[in-house]
């Protein structure tokens, strides 16, 4: 019994060692989401973005989602698009640290305000890489028990949203902890 009192006691301690972060999902431009009237430098001047928050971006079939270069976002230049979106409703996960630049492909839109610059710092959920690649996630979630899954992007100017490429993990960073963490409860309490 005894035994079964000091395990406990040392899982409880390791426990109360760990803390939890989850990612987060900032919806761009909040209720007036992705479009002409937001200004977008107020919306970021609040907000702390980590390596694993989401950005959720919500527009209408006149406006567009574009990852553009640093020089593209300055000039508005919408020819280079890293990646480029149309769905209206688009989820993009920040994977790297430094700044993600963001425009509508629409011309004379991003001239307008409709850009957005994001500065994302130090890691944010549980085991998110901090120099990992960068990757984007596409237009279409799908719920697993884990979580909501996203599909893989499109092509910088495809006209369809048909995947190109799958960078999401398959288990998350957040279930491979608590997988761990029931593995050592199972060690502690019957080992």
């Amino acid at each position: 019994m005894a035994t079964y009192v000091i395990k406990m006691v040392s899982l409880m301690a390791i426990l109360s060692c760990i803390t939890f972060t989850s990612a987060k999902v900032y919806t761009v431009g909040d209720s007036g989401g992705w479009a002409l009237s937001v200004d977008y430098t107020a919306w970021t001047s609040d907000k702390t973005f980590l390596v694993g928050d989401s950005l959720l971006f919500n527009y209408d079939s006149s406006h567009t989602v574009d990852e553009v270069s640093s020089d593209d976002y300055t000039t508005c230049n919408v020819g280079n698009s890293i990646m480029s979106y149309n769905s209206g409703t688009t989820t993009i996960t920040l994977n790297t640290t430094g700044s993600h630049y963001f425009i509508c492909g629409i011309v004379g839109h991003c001239s307008v305000g409709m850009k957005l610059t994001v500065d994302v710092t130090g890691a944010g959920g549980v085991g998110s890489p901090s120099a990992a690649p960068s990757a984007v996630t596409g237009d279409s979630p799908t719920a697993t028990p884990f979580g909501t899954t996203l599909a893989p992007p499109t092509v910088a100017g495809s006209t369809s949203n048909i995947p190109v490429e799958s960078s999401s993990p398959a288990v998350s960073p957040f279930a491979a902890a608590i997988f761990s963490l029931v593995a050592l409860m199972s060690v502690l309490i019957l080992g």
